[in-house]
């Protein structure tokens, strides 16, 4: 039988999949976050976009589990390899360049066990120095990171719970991402594809889509596979208008209703004057795609 702690399941249950393209020292600190600051041994699998940074030694000399790939092959196909050496019930998303506050995992873990099923998508609340849910500037890069800051002041900044997220770091149960062939490669080398996935967890009848605000993380911003060389940009809203007919903004406006406050599980859209003119437009931009 699994080992059960205070929340009522096996707190070995989270695997959690890191991608990352030569970006040693985030990853590092990203790690670091983990180890520190998880309250359960989680395994993590790392997959590596060339590593000729000293990536792959690094991860070898720690025994981390992990794919390879010559060359940057995007956010997308990097988790979908990643994923199949995923051995537990949940698999978390998460970026290199974030660091994980106290407690991240707890949060989790006793939100899954009161929704007791699968059909859920559940990210975390991003402190960034610029954007993200909260702004508050704890360094834009590893030479200006404020640790000990952030460590003494993240639960006195909040957002709230939220609705209808799309950001990462997200966690979804195995039996889903397989259910919904995880994340599609036409978005390479990430821009689009969390709108894609959620959209794709929508068809399979996934209503509950919330942002906990509990579950903090610090973002230094995009850096993971998002560089620019080796890797042409995708036009992500571009792709997601034709697979599904309206823009991602639509998607997040009138399905997600996008970073309002989490009232339970969502709705299918009220159409309303606004939603049908809105999609009017979406259809007119698709006609001239």
């Amino acid at each position: 039988m699994p080992q059960k702690n205070i929340y009522g399941i096996n707190h070995k249950m989270i695997s959690i999949v890191i991608p990352t393209y030569n970006n040693l020292n985030y990853l590092k600190l990203c790690l670091k976050s983990l180890k520190k600051n998880s309250s359960f041994n989680h395994e993590i699998i790392i997959h590596v976009n060339d590593g000729t940074d000293g990536t792959l030694d690094f991860i070898k000399a720690n025994n981390y589990k992990y794919t390879i790939s010559n060359n940057n092959i995007g956010l997308c196909s990097s988790m979908n390899k990643a994923a199949k050496l995923v051995s537990n019930q949940y698999i978390l998303y998460s970026h290199d360049d974030m660091y994980f506050c106290p407690g991240w995992d707890k949060v989790l873990l006793n939100e899954v066990n009161f929704l007791n099923h699968d059909n859920f998508y559940l990210s975390g609340t991003m402190i960034e120095p610029n954007s993200g849910h909260i702004v508050c500037n704890f360094g834009i890069d590893l030479d200006t990171f404020k640790e000990d800051e952030l460590l003494s002041k993240y639960k006195n900044i909040n957002f709230y719970d939220h609705q209808g997220t799309h950001f990462a770091p997200h966690l979804v149960s195995k039996k889903m991402w397989d259910k919904v062939g995880g994340f599609s490669e036409e978005f390479n080398p990430g821009i689009g594809s969390d709108p894609d996935f959620n959209m794709k967890l929508w068809r399979e009848g996934v209503r509950i889509f919330k942002g906990l605000n509990d579950f903090k993380v610090y973002h230094f911003g995009s850096l993971t596979t998002r560089k620019k060389k080796n890797f042409t940009q995708n036009r992500g809203d571009k792709t997601f208008l034709k697979k599904w007919g309206f823009s991602t903004k639509f998607f997040k406006k009138y399905y997600l209703k996008s970073k309002t406050k989490y009232e339970g599980p969502l709705n299918k859209p009220k159409k309303t004057f606004n939603y049908f003119l809105d999609l009017l437009i979406c259809k007119i931009r698709l006609f001239f795609a």
